[in-house]
């Protein structure tokens, strides 16, 4: 899938990969509402597509996205209320796209991730870096607010640390992103982000499509929430239904049966 004169790009592999990726290196991989509306487009797909066991969002060029495109902000700038509302609603969709694609999702990072490709990054499940990468929440800089990026991100790497990166706009190195949580891996050079991924996928691959599509719905079920009697019993809810699903019941054969699992393809 190419989409917006090939701004985005969509290839899937015999493997099952999905690689998703901001292809306007000469704009640092700004975005603009068209772009929001292909990569939307993408993640809707591979979602559904039950060929698809892991997504792989990066990009080309020396940095992972400079957020939003000038341009972009500029026609905002001089839209209504009414029609930034909307303009903001599609970016939000573009967020929980991400954020709650059923599949395993991997962010690979290079060079500057400022603005909404924070939020980008805080919406993948493993997030990759490099030690050049760069993180900012920039908005304030120009009168603006990390609105609809700002439930992930917060999640992501906390109140406190919100607190001064959201007011301060400074840039933050991807050390500081990993002690944060907001990144799980730093490789010490961009061409190394692909051996690092291909680890990862390599072994997302091995585990049941199913529970780890389950995980991740436990995760949002249970976090941040008090432990009464209501999560209890949903959590034993939901490893009841998984014993005894398809997937559970041959995960659970292979392993007394010391055999491979059917999902783990030779």
């Amino acid at each position: 899938m190419d989409n917006n004169n090939n701004a985005v790009l969509l290839d899937i592999s015999s493997q099952g990969v999905a690689t998703l990726t901001l292809n306007r290196p000469e704009v640092h991989n700004a975005f603009d509402d068209s772009i929001i509306a292909a990569l939307i487009e993408a993640l809707e797909a591979t979602d559904r597509d039950p060929e698809v066991r892991v997504l792989v969002l990066r990009s080309n060029g020396r940095n992972f996205s400079a957020g939003a495109d000038l341009g972009w902000m500029k026609r905002m700038a001089a839209n209504s209320h009414q029609e930034n509302l909307e303009d903001a609603g599609q970016l939000a969709r573009l967020m929980e796209a991400l954020n709650n694609h059923s599949k395993p999702t991997i962010g690979l990072v290079q060079g500057a991730a400022y603005g909404g490709a924070v939020g980008l990054a805080a919406c993948c499940d493993i997030v990759i870096a490099t030690e050049q990468s760069q993180f900012c929440l920039s908005e304030v800089k120009i009168g603006l607010i990390p609105a609809v990026i700002s439930p992930y991100v917060v999640r992501a790497i906390g109140e406190r640390l919100s607190r001064r990166y959201f007011l301060t706009a400074e840039p933050f190195s991807a050390r500081v992103a990993a002690d944060a949580g907001l990144v799980h891996e730093v490789v010490p050079h961009p061409d190394l982000l692909e051996e690092a991924s291909k680890r990862f996928i390599a072994q997302l691959r091995r585990n049941s499509p199913q529970a780890m599509n389950a995980a991740k719905d436990l995760i949002f079920a249970v976090s941040q929430k008090p432990i009464d009697q209501s999560v209890i019993d949903d959590t034993a809810r939901r490893i009841a239904d998984i014993r005894v699903s398809d997937e559970g019941q041959e995960g659970l054969g292979a392993f007394l049966e010391k055999r491979k699992p059917n999902w783990i393809e030779e």
